[in-house]
């Protein structure tokens, strides 16, 4: 058991946290802007087989936009881009298409074409870790966790494959003990997502904290059960609109962890 204090005032004992990754323990923005970025213009590429009209060029370019929430600052962060998995991403492109005039089934099937074109040029490039660099004060945080006996676990969004290189890329095997990506089931926002990740790694979610950068990262903590929900504010150029949290963290060396020696002497006294 530990005691977590957020600029130095204790907030709980916990035993466990899970962290979102995009936007919380790495800085995805400039990555996640790229793929954006990348997925339009395979869309312009395809459209109308590859002869759009200009207007229609246009109006597409600013549809999928709106869709995964790219603006003149950078990424909205709570567009579908930054929170969404990449299935709904897929459904969003296929939506702007229907509003273009396609029907669904060749909505979809466009949709398919350009998420894989874009996966395939990816593929050539050999992935970095400064695709997806950890944010300041991260890894300081994660072995003071570790230090502390506190279990943690990333609940993300993303594949299994992409949370397994990010932590690759990053040295975090180490301090990560489990993970639940895109690809398990139930997925985020589900609360039953937080409650199967806390069953792996042996705890009740009220003997977790949960960190996340968007509301619905909050809102599912809360249903769950957790015991401290945190918003973290600094992982992208527009800082998220956050309501559902119990606590908001604006860089990481704000939070730091103590082990609790009046609670492991009670736990160890006959």
């Amino acid at each position: 058991m530990a005691q977590l204090l957020l600029r130095e005032i204790p907030i709980g004992a916990i035993q466990g946290v899970l962290f979102d990754k995009d936007g919380t323990l790495s800085h995805s923005e400039p990555h996640l802007l790229n793929l954006a970025k990348g997925r339009i213009e395979q869309a312009v590429q395809r459209f109308h087989g590859g002869h759009p009209k200009g207007s229609e060029i246009s109006r597409l370019k600013s549809l999928l936009c709106d869709a995964y929430g790219l603006n003149s600052q950078g990424i909205h962060p709570g567009g579908t881009i930054a929170v969404a998995s990449r299935h709904h991403n897929l459904i969003s492109t296929a939506t702007v298409f229907c509003l273009l005039g396609e029907s669904w089934p060749q909505a979809l099937a466009l949709a398919d074409e350009i998420f894989a074109a874009v996966d395939a040029r990816q593929d050539q490039a050999p992935s970095t870790a400064e695709t997806r660099p950890l944010l300041p004060g991260v890894i300081s945080l994660l072995q003071s966790l570790r230090t502390a006996g506190v279990i943690c676990a990333v609940i993300s969004n993303d594949t299994s494959s992409g949370i397994k290189s990010f932590l690759s890329q990053n040295n975090l095997h180490d301090s990560i003990t489990e993970i639940w990506s895109a690809e398990h089931q139930p997925a985020k926002p589900n609360p039953d997502a937080v409650k199967a990740l806390c069953k792996l790694i042996k705890l009740a979610p009220a003997q977790c904290a949960l960190i996340g950068d968007a509301d619905s990262d909050l809102q599912m903590a809360r249903q769950a059960g957790i015991g401290i929900s945190l918003g973290f504010m600094a992982g992208w150029n527009q800082p998220p609109t956050l309501t559902a949290h119990q606590h908001l963290i604006h860089h990481w060396n704000e939070l730091s962890v103590r082990a609790d020696t009046k609670i492991t002497h009670n736990l160890s006294s006959p």
